[in-house]
């Protein structure tokens, strides 16, 4: 996740102060991992410095000022740029995943092992998904789809790998 990218979209859509912008990120972007109000500043004082947002006032309150920001044209130009381009195609080909399984083989460990409880890892989380797509609005579900579809991807791969373990063990070991 590009946090200065998205905090520029959420500014290009209306100038906002930092607690503002920390609280639609969280509400949007950051299920399970919400954005530290240092980082949301860090990063608004870059971009101002890179001339990406600037600040259009400055108000008192009770917890000290409040600055508002406002996107600036070559900041708007980033994000347009930034939403042309397309992510990059994942996974990519060395995972943690993958890396486990040969080191286990390698080593002589039980391979199959690790399969099995890394399955029932993703089953678990599949599940505590399944349950944010049944409570949570529209957000929560598409999230939460993406989340499984990766999930089912990785156990397909699980399932495939174990049936292979074998050739795979003799191909890491010579």
């Amino acid at each position: 996740m590009s946090v200065p990218m998205t905090l520029l979209g959420l500014l290009e859509r209306e100038p906002s102060h930092g607690y503002d912008l920390k609280r639609d990120y969280d509400t949007y972007f950051g299920r399970g991992k919400p954005l530290p109000f240092g980082q949301v500043y860090s990063t608004l004082s870059r971009l101002a410095r890179d001339g990406k947002v600037v600040i259009s006032e400055v108000e008192s309150g009770v917890g000290g000022e409040r600055k508002r920001y406002v996107i600036t044209e070559t900041g708007a130009t980033e994000v347009e740029a930034w939403l042309a381009e397309p992510v990059e195609a994942e996974p990519h080909l060395q995972t943690v995943l993958f890396s486990k399984v040969v080191l286990a083989l390698m080593l002589g460990r039980d391979a199959e092992a690790y399969l099995d409880t890394q399955r029932d890892a993703h089953l678990r989380r599949m599940r505590e998904l399944t349950e944010i797509k049944r409570s949570g609005g529209l957000v929560d579900a598409l999230l939460a789809d993406h989340g499984m579809f990766h999930l089912e991807a990785d156990l397909r791969w699980i399932d495939t790998t174990s049936a292979r373990l074998d050739a795979l063990a003799s191909a890491v070991r010579s």
